[in-house]
């Protein structure tokens, strides 16, 4: 069985090499992330190109996810190579300042001295560094580190999200987005959502004629807005780290299944992010419990897990996208594809949309998974301009796999980042029952069933046809 659960790898300094993006794509890359929070446009827009060449190159509909940095407040950089910050040593915070050592660090963030208090702890980075704040002056802050260890960069300094002046997208997000939009991008991710109106500031058309948005989940207001916020949105990214530093650690696991669980139950892709395998960084295997911690994602039903650093900018990103991918087939072996199900058909509520067309599709796609689940096809294929269809069908995380055939180029690659989906393309919109018939013969011409094997094919059939209004099983020729 091909792996179900896809694989988001980052791109950076230590893999946008056309020869390593070959690599990458070859080793299970399903979409490439091109993080804007650090370098230049021109810089993104390079490793954007070079993707695209790479995916054409190969025939792969290679999806590309871009990140907007958000509001997101960084330190003043350290430089390549990194610097400790000692447990109990004093620091001075200076807004402005676009440097830091160990005694000075400059904040990206003019506000700072606002929205800071004494007493508060600021996390940096991931969270592996925390300072406390012990007054506010001026035109500084004083503070102490609680907690010691290595920085290097251009960290992030973590600031409780309810403080913050900033609004998100942010000015620079809008001016990366339309560059990015112009150049046809697959999927954008808003950083430190808060509520469904960010996602709607963002201005793009729907999708497939703009880009996906991807919500990233990273505040208590955006818990506490989940449900708005995922209707807004094509798809749900659970950013740990500032997730885990916002409500606490403890909290974060549960979040998680929470998260996923109302991603998947409403029809939308939702991805695992943060430190999964960052010990892959510098080592060449994951540690015995970040392996755990993927596999226990993808039984808890995540469509794509990341890589972050592992891949931008470890020593062996290949190996890393690789030894990933190994993990994630075999946790999907032992998904539990029944009760998954069972349990999501009792979940299934609004989210999917209120039209009558969208509950037309959640209806027929519930019936599609009875149907092939009671027949034992070889394949379930649906057919689907905007990728509604394949998503609404991948909800059940059927045990066999979706082949998602659009005749939209942008939607092909939307699709990668869909759990079980194997996006292929359409010659045009589906206007007949010939044309079902002819795709069939594709998806056999392609390798995925044979002739003799029993098929399920979704699809809207007509010109007319706004909703999946067809189911047919048909037996492969």
């Amino acid at each position: 069985m091909p792996r179900r659960t896809k694989i988001i790898a980052t791109i950076g300094p230590a893999s946008d090499s056309p020869p390593v993006l070959r690599r990458l794509v070859e080793a299970g890359m399903d979409v490439a992330r091109i993080g804007l929070a650090h370098g230049t446009l021109d810089d993104a827009m390079a490793r954007y190109r070079s993707v695209r060449a790479v995916a054409a190159e190969l025939e792969a509909p290679v999806g590309v996810l871009v990140d907007l940095p958000g509001p997101k407040v960084r330190l003043g950089t350290f430089g390549d190579n990194p610097v400790r910050l000692d447990t109990g040593s004093p620091l001075t915070l200076v807004p402005g300042l676009d440097t830091s050592d160990t005694a000075v660090l400059g904040v990206d963030y003019a506000d700072l001295l606002l929205d800071v208090h004494p007493g508060d702890s600021l996390a940096v980075g991931d969270g592996s560094v925390v300072l406390g704040v012990e007054s506010v002056d001026g035109d500084s802050a004083k503070a102490t580190v609680l907690h010691g260890g290595p920085v290097q960069g251009r960290p992030g300094l973590h600031i409780p999200s309810d403080r913050l002046s900033m609004s998100t997208p942010t000015p620079e997000d809008l001016r990366l987005v339309d560059a990015f939009v112009d150049e046809g991008v697959d999927m954008v991710a808003i950083s430190f959502v808060r509520s469904a109106h960010d996602i709607r500031r963002i201005g793009t058309e729907p999708h497939p004629r703009g880009p996906l948005i991807v919500a990233k989940i990273e505040t208590r207001a955006a818990v506490e807005n989940l449900q708005g916020i995922i209707e807004a949105s094509g798809a749900i990214m659970i950013a740990r780290g500032d997730l885990g530093t916002e409500l606490g650690i403890e909290e974060l696991p549960h979040l998680q299944k929470q998260i996923t669980r109302d991603c998947i139950s409403g029809g939308k892709p939702v991805i695992t992010a943060t430190q999964m395998f960052e010990s892959m960084i510098t080592s060449p295997s994951p540690t015995r419990a970040e392996v755990s911690d993927v596999a226990n994602a993808i039984f808890d039903g995540t469509s794509a897990v990341m890589l972050s650093a592992e891949s931008a900018v470890g020593e062996d990103p290949v190996n890393a996208v690789a030894t990933m991918s190994r993990v994630a087939a075999r946790a999907d072996q032992e998904f539990d594809y029944d009760a998954w199900a069972r349990r999501i058909r009792l979940l299934r509520k609004s989210a999917v949309g209120d039209s009558a067309e969208a509950r037309l599709t959640d209806a027929m796609t519930a019936a599609a998974w009875r149907a092939a689940t009671e027949m034992g096809v070889s394949a379930i294929i649906c057919i689907s301009e905007t990728g509604f269809t394949v998503r609404s069908m991948a909800r059940f995380r059927p045990a066999m796999p979706i082949i998602g055939f659009s005749p939209n180029e942008r939607t092909q690659r939307q699709l990668t980042m869909s759990w079980g989906t194997i996006p292929l393309r359409a010659p045009h919109a589906v206007d007949s029952l010939g044309l079902m018939d002819d795709l069939v013969v594709a998806t056999r011409d392609a390798g995925y069933v044979k002739t003799g094997e029993i098929v399920a094919v979704l699809a809207g059939v007509g010109s007319r046809s706004r909703s999946t209004d067809m189911l047919r099983l048909a037996q492969v020729p």
